[in-house]
């Protein structure tokens, strides 16, 4: 029986971790993100670090199986006051060879239930590429709701990628 997945707040400690596997992610997948392997592996590991601190707006998860970082998953929540109410889900990625493993699933629960801590969220937000069904199926099982599509959103290798664009009402 395979290991359930284990998910926990990331802090600057994982960063070569992350780094590792957010550029296998941006490597193996690039249409499913608008920052490119090089532009990310130029980044400083120090700028990751900062970026891993949690914070009370904003939160990355790692899903691990048997221990190994294999997932990310980060919530951001909106700073500018007619913005507060709402929050947003970025950088969402499993590695292929752990796909199909409830990763993601849990990932997401976490998210969520972070941005339910967040007093006064009434609304998740994120934006799907159009070439990742497994992705939109995911958002869907948990009650996302699809409110535009951006068609020539990015532009990976001159091939045009539309962007979808879903958000979940969250009830007090």
């Amino acid at each position: 029986m395979p290991d359930l997945p284990q998910v926990r707040v990331l802090t600057p400690a994982d960063a070569p971790a992350y780094r590792e596997v957010r550029l296998t992610a941006l490597r193996t997948d690039p249409l499913a993100f608008s920052t490119t392997a090089a532009e990310f592996e130029m980044r400083p590991l120090e700028e990751v670090v900062a970026r891993l601190a949690p914070g009370p707006v904003s939160v990355t998860f790692g899903a691990f199986l048997a221990g190994k970082l294999v997932g990310l998953l980060t919530v951001a929540r909106e700073e500018r006051p007619a913005l507060t109410h709402r929050a947003n889900v970025f950088g969402v990625s499993v590695l292929p060879a752990e796909r199909g493993q409830g990763c993601g699933d849990a990932l997401l629960r976490a998210g969520l239930a972070q941005v339910r801590s967040w007093k006064g969220v009434t609304s998740l937000h994120l934006g799907v590429m159009e070439t990742q069904g497994a992705a939109l199926s995911l958002y869907g099982r948990h009650g996302f709701q699809l409110w535009g599509t951006q068609p020539d959103a990015l532009r990976i290798n001159g091939r045009p990628v539309a962007e979808h664009h879903l958000w979940l009402a969250l009830t007090p």
